[in-house]
C-alpha cells in the first residue's frame, strides 16, 4: 500500500481534532484527520447536548412542582419513554449538524481507522499503511472508567456514554462519583421521579473550593435525593437485583450510573515508540499552554492532555496545537483564557479564575433573600467573589445561584480585563435583575480593600433586591 505524508497529522476527529487540522490547513499545512468512525463530537454525542436536555426535562417537572408557591395549581405526569425520545431525537439532530461539517472536509483529508505511533514522527494505520508527518497532534478524547467492582454489571451498569440510549426512566438509580457528570445527571433524575442515591469517596461534592457554596449545594441536593459521601459503596447481583453496600447502609436499586471520572484516551497509541518519558499514567509531558509535549513536534489538545476537560477549551487548544504543529519548532505560548467551569445543577455551580488567596478581599451575596430570586420562587444559594488587595481587581468567584450560568460569563470577562468591584458597581446594571445580586458582593471589597463605593448607582438599590 502506498504510505503517506503531511505537515500535520491529527489523531481524533472530536472538538479538538477538528479545531487543529482546521487551524492547521488554514495556515497551509497539508494535514490527515485520522478517525475510527466520524461519529461526532463528546458534545453533541453523550456529553453537552444529551444531558442538557434531560436536565430541561427535569427542570420543568420541578418547576410544575413547585408552581403552587405561585398560586397554580398542577399535577405532575412524567412520561420516561417520551422524555428520553425527545432526548435522542434532539440529540441526533445535533449530531446530524456537528457530522455535516465533518462532510464538508476537503476530499483526502479524512482517514477512517486507528492509527498509532512506530516512531516520534511516523504513525502506522490499521490497514497496513504508515504515515510520515512534519508533526503530530493527539487529541483522542477521553473515555469513561469503570472501576472494577462495577465491570462486572453488564445489565445494570450505566455511564454518561449509554445512560441516554435508555428507553425508559429507571424507577431507582445509585450514582456513584460526585464530580460534575454525576451531579447534573443525579439531580435530573431525580427531578424526573427516580429514587437516587449519590455516593462519594469524597466528603466534597463536585470539587467545589468554597465552604459556604459547597454548604448551599449540599443542602439543595439533599432535598432530591440521598447523599452518601466519604463512602466506599460495593456493588453485588444477588438473583438478577443491584443491591449497594456502603458499610453503614445497603440497598437495592434498577441501574447504577459510574461517574467517576474520564481520563484521556490513549490506549493503543504506542506513545512509548514517540521516545518521550512517561509518567506512571503513560502520558507525556505536556505544556499546558503551547500543548507541545518536551521538545518534540507531538501536541496534545482536548479532554486527551486532561488540563481542562471542557468543550470550549478543547476547541481553543485545538486551534492552538494546531498553529503550532504547522510553526514548529517555533511554537507560542499563548495566554489561556480565564478559567470558566460550569456544572448545570439547579441552581447551577459555577467556578470562576483562581480561588482566594489569603490577602484577598472576599465578597458575599446571598441568593436566598435576593428581589429576583423571590419573585421566580428561585431565592437558594450565594455567589462569592475575590479580589485582589490593594486595588480591589477581580480575581476569581464561586457562585451557586439562579443565574450563575450568566454571571459567570460576566466575572470571566471582569476578570480578563483587569477590571475591579467599583468598575462592575459603576455599570448600569437593571433592576430587577439576578446581576443586580452580586452588588453586597462587590460592595463588600470595595468595603474592605477599600475602594470608593459609586453611590449614585448604589442607592438605587432597594433592601434584598
Amino acid at each position: 500500500m502506498t504510505d503517506l505524508t503531511c505537515d500535520v497529522a491529527v489523531i481524533g476527529a472530536g472538538t479538538a481534532g477538528l479545531a487543529a487540522e482546521r487551524s492547521a490547513r488554514k495556515a497551509g499545512a497539508t494535514t490527515l484527520l485520522i478517525d475510527p468512525a466520524f461519529n461526532g463530537t463528546t458534545c453533541a454525542t453523550v456529553g453537552c447536548m444529551p444531558s442538557k436536555l434531560l436536565i430541561a426535562a427535569a427542570r420543568t417537572a420541578h418547576e410544575a412542582r413547585n408552581a403552587g408557591a405561585l398560586g397554580i395549581r398542577t399535577q405532575v405526569d412524567i412520561d420516561g419513554p417520551a422524555v428520553m425520545r425527545r432526548l435522542r431525537a434532539l440529540r441526533d439532530d445535533f449530531v446530524s449538524a456537528t457530522r455535516a461539517g465533518i462532510d464538508r472536509l476537503p476530499d483526502g483529508v479524512r482517514i477512517t481507522g486507528r492509527a498509532h505511533f512506530t516512531g516520534p514522527d511516523r504513525l502506522a494505520l490499521g490497514d497496513g499503511r504508515s504515515i510520515r508527518a512534519g508533526a503530530i497532534v493527539i487529541a483522542t478524547g477521553s473515555s469513561p472508567m469503570i472501576p472494577p467492582p462495577y465491570r462486572d454489571l453488564p445489565h445494570h451498569l450505566l455511564t454518561n456514554e449509554t445512560i441516554f440510549e435508555l428507553r425508559d426512566l429507571p424507577k431507582s438509580l445509585a450514582v456513584v462519583g460526585a464530580g460534575p457528570i454525576g451531579l447534573e445527571l443525579a439531580q435530573a433524575m431525580a427531578r424526573l421521579g427516580v429514587r437516587v442515591a449519590l455516593f462519594d469517596h469524597s466528603d466534597r461534592l463536585g470539587g467545589v473550593r468554597c465552604d459556604d457554596v459547597h454548604d448551599a449545594l449540599k443542602r439543595t441536593l439533599a432535598r432530591d435525593m440521598d447523599l452518601h459521601l466519604g463512602s466506599d459503596p460495593a456493588p453485588s447481583v444477588q438473583d438478577g437485583t443491584l443491591r449497594i453496600d456502603w458499610g453503614t447502609g445497603a440497598e437495592t436499586f434498577d441501574k447504577v450510573l459510574v461517574a467517576t471520572g474520564r481520563p484521556p484516551d490513549i490506549a493503543g497509541l504506542n506513545l512509548a515508540a514517540t521516545g518521550l518519558a512517561l509518567n506512571d499514567r503513560g502520558m507525556p509531558d505536556i505544556d499546558p499552554e503551547s500543548l507541545q509535549c518536551g521538545d518534540a513536534a507531538i501536541f496534545v489538545a482536548g479532554d486527551a492532555n486532561a488540563v481542562r476537560p471542557l468543550l470550549h477549551e478543547a476547541s481553543d487548544e485545538g486551534a492552538t496545537a494546531g498553529r503550532n504543529a504547522v510553526s514548529y519548532p517555533a511554537v507560542s505560548r499563548p495566554d489561556r483564557e480565564v478559567p470558566l467551569a460550569i456544572t448545570f445543577t439547579d441552581p447551577p455551580l459555577v467556578t470562576v479564575g483562581a480561588a482566594p488567596t489569603r490577602s484577598d478581599a472576599i465578597g458575599r451575596a446571598d441568593y436566598t433573600n435576593q428581589g429576583r430570586a423571590r419573585v421566580e420562587n428561585r431565592n437558594v444559594g450565594l455567589a462569592r467573589i475575590y479580589a485582589a488587595a490593594p486595588g480591589g481587581r477581580l480575581t476569581g468567584a464561586d457562585l451557586f445561584c439562579p443565574g450563575a450560568d450568566h454571571m459567570g460569563h460576566l466575572l470571566a470577562l471582569a476578570i480578563g480585563r483587569g477590571l475591579s468591584a467599583t468598575d462592575l458597581l459603576a455599570l448600569p446594571i437593571y433592576h430587577p435583575t439576578l446581576e443586580e445580586g452580586l452588588k453586597p458582593a462587590l460592595r463588600d471589597i470595595c468595603k474592605a480593600v477599600p475602594l470608593k463605593i459609586p453611590a449614585d448607582r448604589d442607592t438605587r438599590t432597594p433592601p434584598g433586591a
